[in-house]
């Protein structure tokens, strides 16, 4: 059984960084595409960056370019993401999420088959 368990998420101000991560358990992420999306209340959940397994390409979405990095570490099996500049569109619940496919380009909700239960990032102005 795929368990991904998210955690890092909390209030901070605008400017500030923050490292999310999510640990997983029954599947390899160096071998698993790994992405992380993001929800607000009222909007529908939105790709934020992925990274592909095996070959380890990552993409994100125009707004966090630049700001934001996915990565994992193989040997404890755990997926991050880096956010430094944050602003307030940022906040939302960042969950991770993994696929049994091996998509080429996974940026869709529906290219993902596990995903964690969530974590709060709220950035301030």
């Amino acid at each position: 059984q795929v368990q991904l368990v998210e955690s890092g998420g909390r209030l901070v101000q605008a400017g500030d960084s923050l490292r999310l991560s999510c640990a997983a358990s029954g599947r390899a992420v160096s071998s698993t595409n790994m992405g992380w999306f993001r929800q607000t209340p009222g909007k529908e959940r939105e790709f934020v960056a992925y990274i592909t397994g095996n070959t380890g390409i990552t993409s994100y979405r125009d707004s966090v370019k630049g700001r934001f990095t996915i990565s994992r570490d193989n040997a404890k099996n755990t997926l991050y993401l880096q956010m430094n500049s944050l602003k307030t569109d940022d906040t939302g619940v960042y969950s991770c999420a993994a696929g049994r496919t091996a998509y080429l380009i996974p940026r869709s909700p529906t290219h993902y088959n596990y995903w964690g239960q969530g974590t709060q990032v709220t950035v301030s102005s």
